[in-house]
């Protein structure tokens, strides 16, 4: 790791663009929409879980019909252009049909995490001007029921589920359900059969399209707002890599309310594959084997979850199966490096593989559902060493980068070309240049219009010319490809003056310690670093049980065991580390990081200044050295 400030950057003015031709842009999303369902009626777009165990598949044709119906709906409430609707909803194929829903009768979606609390939901309602919202059910009915005063711009809630709705709330004028809305939509196309079509052929690019609320690491959201055209261009751009073809399978659970989630969706549109969507974070591994996808997107949390349970389980087994199973991925990571060197392959060490795969990678593979052709992780800096063992495997995991601001997606390894520790090239149609102080700089179709009643902070964001400051720093190789090395703003300074990048340090502790959940590096105005720990219940309670250790998860962050295991990894970390980066103490704290608590966002970042201030006193006491 290099002190990024002080050292001069290497790359600093070098400019990537994306090198694949463009593909055609369309003009908006409700246009895109249409134009899938006319050129594949009968194909399979989603598959939804069934409240049986199954799944229940929607063709092109048939989700055309159900988002006409809502969109005439919301026609039928008197829904102008770019007037905003609210969907407060967990990932399933209804938040998707309400949104095009509303990109098709010229609405603007304002999207809420369903773990939002209520305080939060009415600033978002006020601040975006939200006219109605779409409630999934009575848990997010009661917080807008609980806040009505201070959100008097909201003229009708429809709601999902009403299974948990009482009848006087059902009586209320202010609350429909969703089948009222289609109920009216259909009552309007049977006096007006062209009212949705006039209305999306209306649309322009510019238009605004989506309200994203940034979940901040600090401070009070804000709203980024999206156009058409800046999912168009992320569908066209997408479909220009040939990184997806329309005869494959994805496996969509990431929050629709979160940019990563919304451009899969803009992918999906450009190119026709299926989605089966399911947004329950507890059935992404029983998911992957019953769907068996072709691809998932997904944060690097999930990722190292699942590196932690195969590594751990392994290794609690010991013997001869551990040491073919070492032995494998020593053959997969050196096969891997080679490939990435350009080097050939020998016959020997291609036939060692070939055991290597039948033994171990094949039976990994299988619990994927064995059709994996690769994974996508974004939203966070993925582990070097996590990525490494995935491509080992035969599971290549696709690193890309992208802010709320660019539409989510800005750069992205390619398959066949894909350099683990890196977030690969810029997307066709956008360019990447390296500031004098490492900032990372975006220009592209994807940059947003602005932040939402925020003049300055849009001002601060956009530069000029139509680059973006990221607030992310990083490098460009000579070949192009990008590299991130930490946020502008969690850079620690120590008090002997050095900066040090936190996301890198705390991505190689999971990876040399699979029992940690979160990491928390801590030395802003210190001498030295500490860092803050949490256990990953699942892989913890494997890792108990194979050493024998007595007690349940209250007592694990207080056992010996595991405090010399976690202490054993912090000495292997610091092996890697410049002098002034090194962890000098580590302690574990009694309980995970949660939203609830404020210390993670809902798309699982750590708010770093609020985990500091609620443990004050325990950092404090590891620096009596100071």
């Amino acid at each position: 790791m290099s002190d990024v400030v002080e050292e001069s950057v290497p790359s600093a003015g070098r400019t990537t663009v994306g090198p694949e031709p463009m593909t055609p842009i369309a003009p908006s999303l409700g246009a895109l929409f249409y134009s899938r369902v006319a050129a594949d009626p009968a194909r399979e777009a989603f598959r939804a879980p069934t409240a049986g165990g199954g799944w229940e598949s929607w063709s092109w044709g048939r989700s055309g019909e159900r988002v006409t119906d809502l969109a005439a709906g919301f026609l039928s409430l008197g829904l102008q252009p770019e007037e905003r609707v609210a969907v407060a909803m967990s990932t399933r194929v209804e938040w998707i049909f309400t949104d095009l829903a509303v990109m098709c009768a010229g609405g603007a979606t304002t999207t809420v995490y369903p773990s939002t609390n209520a305080e939060d939901v009415a600033f978002i309602l006020d601040d975006s001007g939200s006219r109605f919202v779409v409630a999934e059910d009575g848990v997010q009915l009661g917080k807008l029921l609980d806040q009505r005063a201070k959100i008097p711009g909201v003229e009708k809630v429809i709601v999902l589920d009403t299974s948990k709705v009482d009848s006087s709330t059902r009586d209320d004028e202010w609350v429909i359900t969703m089948e009222d809305l289609a109920g009216r939509g259909r009552a309007l196309l049977n006096s007006d059969a062209h009212a949705v079509a006039r209305v999306t052929e209306a649309v322009t690019p510019e238009r605004l399209s989506t309200l994203i609320y940034t979940s901040g690491t600090t401070g009070r959201p804000k709203g980024v707002e999206l156009t058409h055209h800046n999912w168009c261009y992320e569908g066209a751009s997408i479909e220009a890599l040939g990184l997806l073809r329309p005869d494959q399978v994805q496996f969509l659970w990431l929050p629709l309310s979160h940019s990563f989630g919304k451009v899969l969706l803009s992918a999906q549109l450009q190119i026709g594959f299926t989605s089966a969507v399911d947004g329950r974070v507890d059935k992404i591994v029983e998911n992957l084997s019953i769907i068996k996808p072709n691809f998932m997107a997904g944060a690097p949390r999930i990722f190292e979850k699942v590196y932690a349970s195969v590594v751990q389980r392994t290794a609690s087994e010991g013997g001869v199966k551990a040491k073919i199973f070492d032995w494998a991925f020593g053959i997969g990571k050196e096969v891997v490096e080679k490939q990435a060197a350009g080097q050939g392959i020998s016959a020997a060490l291609r036939a060692q593989h070939a055991i290597a795969d039948r033994l171990v990678f094949s039976k990994v593979k299988e619990r994927m559902g064995g059709r994996v052709e690769y994974f996508v992780s974004g939203s966070a800096a993925l582990s070097k060493d996590v990525g490494a063992w995935f491509a080992a495997a035969g599971l290549p995991i696709l690193e890309g980068y992208g802010l709320t601001e660019t539409s989510a997606g800005s750069i992205v390894n390619r398959p066949g070309n894909n350099i683990v520790g890196s977030v690969g090239l810029p997307l066709p149609g956008t360019e990447v240049r390296i500031a004098a102080d490492g900032e990372i700089m975006v220009r592209g179709g994807g940059v947003m219009r602005a932040y939402h009643n925020l003049p300055e902070a849009t001002g601060e964001m956009l530069v000029g010319d139509g680059w973006l400051a990221t607030g992310d720093i990083g490098e460009i190789d000579d070949s192009g490809y990008v590299r991130i090395t930490d946020r502008k703003k969690d850079l620690i300074k120590t008090s002997g003056g050095k900066y040090i990048a936190p996301s890198l340090i705390e991505s190689r502790f999971k990876a040399l310690c699979p029992i940690l959940g979160n990491i928390v590096v801590h030395a802003n105005g210190r001498n030295y670093a500490t860092a803050l720990v949490t256990l990953d219940p699942d892989v913890t309670a494997g890792f108990a049980q194979a050493e024998g250790i007595v007690g349940g998860p209250e007592s694990w962050p207080s056992d010996p065991t595991i405090e010399a295991t976690v202490r054993a990894a912090m000495a292997e970390l610091n092996k890697g580390l410049n002098r002034w980066e090194t962890v000098k103490d580590v302690r574990i704290l009694p309980r995970d990081l949660s939203i609830e608590a404020g210390e993670l966002t809902p798309s699982l970042k750590i708010k770093r200044k609020t985990v500091e201030t609620n443990y004050a006193d325990l950092l404090q006491s590891m620096y009596t050295r100071d």
